[in-house]
């Protein structure tokens, strides 16, 4: 059986601090210190439950529009939309789906599905 652990998206060199306030103060996750040998990489690595959101820098790539994205279960749907609404950040519905979620892009154009928890399992 395989477990998922964790998930790599990028962003530019020198987007610490923007990813710190993004992933860290607006969706509250927890920061978790990167092993020393790979801090010299720049990135950030943060907690989300059991799996965990690695952000390496990389070059910027031609933007596209795709539907992949990296999905985290939110209990307070409306706070955390809100929250984000009020710091300038744009929402969208997406597609219609059968359960309450939303989408945003990270400040480094990497498109995530806030849903309620287990919402998508049913």
């Amino acid at each position: 059986m395989l477990v998922l652990t964790h998930i790599n998206i990028t962003m530019p060199a020198s987007g610490e601090s923007t990813a710190r306030h993004f992933y860290g103060e607006l969706l509250g996750l927890r920061e978790i210190l990167k092993p020393e040998t790979l801090r010299v990489r720049g990135g950030l690595w943060f907690e989300a439950g059991t799996c965990d959101i690695h952000i390496s820098v990389a070059p910027a790539l031609a933007s596209l529009e795709s539907q992949r994205h990296i999905g985290l279960a939110c209990t307070d749907l409306h706070q955390l939309r809100t929250r984000l609404t009020v710091a300038g950040v744009q929402t969208d519905d997406g597609r219609p789906a059968p359960w309450k979620r939303f989408f945003v892009h990270d400040p480094f154009g990497n498109r995530l599905e806030i849903h309620e928890p287990a919402g998508f399992r049913g």
